[in-house]
């Protein structure tokens, strides 16, 4: 089309708009063939064309128009369907790749008008349909086009999709997209539902399945989620029962397509546009429960109050459901091998992001009052921790069945819900006693993330004094130690075997049983020497530390036990845990602790005390000596992302120890308000007893006096410090030392 007869065309639209008043007999046919040759012309790209339009009256004229055929109810409501769908195609022709066109046409008001007319479609319908709409084809082809118009307005520009925004656009193309298309229903009673000959049958799931690829182009575009923009908040809770409704297409039992659809290809674009946008509700659902607290918390709400929340559609329960029983359609086998392995991937994909979703609704700290409900003793802990309790009992066999994805997700979600005492105890003991399911999922075969999950799930656990016994009964350290989690080949996972190494501190802080399990019998593969060589091949501050700190919880649970409270058998297995960490290997674990741990005083004080605790075994004070004045490996640290409870997560690279373990217990002595005074009295009471006639074998006179001239200095000062708060500590201890020494 010439600009000359575009512009013709343009005019003659303006003049129909001024006579439309007249309501002459045809005006309405003789708009739409205008029209259509209008938006046949802007098919062509041509610029220049498209510039000159946008500078007439013509965008003006379009608004006008729509509006005259949205208000018209009398006889001619029919004719104007027609017109209406190809002034749509102008507008969206007129603005394809042409922002200045969409500048003029939202100074028209053109997008809202055209969002007031899908509000007019929308408002009407049920959300959450299972069966597709009743619509005819011209008010489909009407919806489609507006939708395309919108596509192709705000596309890349801004003022465009702010306007959308602001009129909740996203949200009536939703809940249109949703009626008009919903997923796999072709796969219903076509025929009876949607009548017509196979042909126009078909036509028309055609229409709705491309109008429903416009509307989540749309969607996205809006939202603007995408790489390179921050995403927009469209959608809110009420969005919910429109999304997870769709879900219900990949639930059995599945229908049988119908004759129309029997034969692969004549379905396999309604497959694929099914596929499609179901990875797209999968990672929306997925981003508002990352991104908005609303959503989370409806989504927990909704599990108990559904018709108050989400319009009687049970979201979270759903989302459970189609977790645990959603799965390939059957008419997926008739694909090639390629195209079936291509979708199985999408869709466990998709469900791999509602799993994300859920774990991060049990994560919202807001939620565990709502989903931890102890009103039905059938189900203890709740719907959804009943729910979750079963999925590791029914699926912890994984040789039977591999769902790693539901006991990935229960252990996740358990361990965000079980940060409180009450609710960890609750999970340990019984009716619940989950802790054998946990124990039998740590096996060397089981997959990564499904260690990452229950490991997770048990430190949260052990954290909890009155959980430790429980889990030791069910040989949670002897499992991890099985798992070969802290072996070689788990050492890619370093957050993993921290994690492991974090159960194992925890649960042997204060109980003697788990501390025994730890360290007998005192062999290569036990879980105490498994973790000391993990700390001596790693070169991550977090692992060394976190695993030394296993040994210090051990050394206090053995030395501070009186064994006056045990019965003959756990005596004698406490002194032979004893005799096991008064060895070498562990007396110069603990002396590397302290000597790496200059900036982190409670690291210090931590092996300081451990070695003072060993020190008074038998054999531990000339171990402990040695320890002390020998010469460390050098360490080379890499820094980490780990935090943990006293190394901090943003550690400088590399980080090198000092020489020996002495010197920093001389850095200790000398750094005065620097120092903990915990720090530098446990530091004086060490030395002291290191100088106890008795403790040190009588031939290592010679090292005990260097010992004892490297700190005398210090130690004498510290017995001159002034009464300052906190310092009468320091100069008792130090007093101490010093008299133990002249013994």
């Amino acid at each position: 089309m010439s600009g000359n007869v575009a512009l013709d065309s343009a005019s003659k639209l303006g003049d129909l708009l001024a006579q439309l008043p007249l309501n002459q007999p045809g005006q309405w046919s003789d708009i739409e063939l205008t029209a259509r040759g209008l938006a046949d012309g802007l098919r062509s790209k041509n610029v220049e064309q498209q510039t000159a339009l946008g500078q007439t009256l013509l965008p003006q004229t379009l608004t006008s128009l729509l509006k005259a055929a949205i208000n018209n109810t009398g006889d001619t409501s029919a004719a104007c369907k027609p017109a209406t769908f190809e002034l749509l195609r102008v507008a969206a022709n007129l603005c394809m790749d042409h922002d200045g066109n969409r500048g003029v046409l939202l100074d028209a008001g053109l997008p809202q008008t055209v969002v007031g007319l899908l509000e007019s479609y929308a408002d009407p319908i049920q959300p959450a349909r299972r069966e597709a709409l009743p619509i005819s084809v011209p008010d489909l082809k009407i919806v489609k086009t507006s939708i395309g118009f919108l596509l192709n307005a705000g596309v890349g520009y801004d003022a465009v999709k702010d306007r959308l925004v602001a009129l909740e656009a996203a949200m009536t193309i939703l809940k249109l997209s949703t009626a008009i298309y919903p997923l796999g229903s072709w796969q219903l009673d076509s025929e009876t539902s949607l009548p017509g000959a196979p042909e126009d049958l078909a036509e028309t799931w055609a229409l709705r399945s491309s109008l429903a690829s416009w509307a989540w182009r749309a969607i996205e575009e809006i939202t603007g989620d995408e790489d390179s923009q921050q995403p927009r908040p469209v959608f809110g809770p009420d969005a919910l029962p429109l999304l997870v409704s769709q879900l219900r297409a990949f639930l059995p039992p599945y229908p049988e397509p119908p004759s129309a659809f029997s034969a692969p290809a004549s379905r396999r674009s309604l497959v694929q546009t099914d596929l499609d946008i179901y990875e797209q509700v999968c990672g929306l659902i997925e981003s508002l429960c990352l991104d908005w607290e609303d959503v989370r918390l409806s989504l927990a709400r909704g599990l108990t109050f559904p018709d108050g929340e989400h319009g009687g559609v049970e979201c979270l329960s759903e989302l459970l459901t189609f977790v645990e029983k959603g799965d390939y359609p059957p008419y997926w086998s008739s694909e090639t091998p390629g195209e079936r392995a291509a979708k199985e991937k999408g869709f466990d994909l998709g469900k791999g992001a509602l799993v994300k979703a859920i774990v991060e609704v049990a994560g919202e700290e807001k939620n565990t009052d709502t989903l931890w409900d102890d009103s039905d003793a059938e189900k203890p802990g709740g719907v959804f921790v009943s729910r979750m309790v079963d999925w590791i009992r029914t699926y912890k066999s994984l040789k039977a069945g591999t769902r790693d994805d539901l006991i990935i997700c229960a252990t996740l979600s358990l361990g965000n819900i079980c940060r409180r005492d009450a609710h960890s105890t609750a999970i340990v003991k019984p009716p619940i006693l989950l802790g054998p399911d946990l124990a039998a999922l740590l096996e060397p075969e089981t997959d990564i993330k499904v260690k990452h999950g229950v490991i997770g799930l048990l430190k949260h656990l052990a954290q909890s004094q009155g959980n430790r016994a429980a889990l030791g009964q069910a040989a949670v350290i002897q499992r991890l130690a099985l798992s070969q989690i802290w072996s070689e080949k788990g050492d890619m996972v370093e957050i993993i075997q921290v994690s492991a190494i974090g159960v194992a501190k925890h649960m042997c802080n204060g109980d003697i049983d788990n501390t025994c399990s730890l360290i007998l019998p005192p062999k290569p593969d036990s879980p105490l020497q498994q973790i000391l060589e993990l700390v001596k091949r790693s070169d991550s501050t977090a692992t060394k530390s976190e695993g030394t700190r296993v040994l210090v919880n051990a050394a206090k649970s053995l030395w501070t036990t009186d064994p006056k409270t045990l019965d003959e058998e756990k005596v004698k297995r406490r002194e032979e845990a004893m005799a096991a960490i008064a060895t070498e290997p562990c007396v110069s674990a603990l002396a590397r602790l302290v000597g790496r741990s200059r900036r982190y005083p409670t690291l210090v004080n931590e092996g300081i005390v451990a070695l003072s605790l060993v020190s008074t075994h038998p054999n531990g004070g000339t171990l402990v000596l040695d320890s002390v004045l020998n010469p460390l490996p050098t360490e080379v640290l890499r820094s980490t992302s780990q935090p943990l409870s006293a190394v901090s997560a943003t550690e400088g690279s590399p980080v090198v120890g000092p020489r020996r373990a002495l010197d920093m217990l001389i850095h200790v002595l000398r750094e005065g308000s620097n120092v903990p005074v915990e720090v530098r009295a446990n530091a004086c009471a060490l030395l002291g007893h290191l100088g106890r006639k008795g403790v040190v074998a009588e031939n290592r006179s010679t090292d005990l006096q260097r010992m004892e001239e490297s700190t005398r200095e210090l130690i004498e000062a510290l017995t001159r410090e002034s009464e300052a708060p906190g310092n009468a500590k320091v100069v008792a201890a130090a007093k101490r030392a010093l008299e133990a020494w002249t013994q």
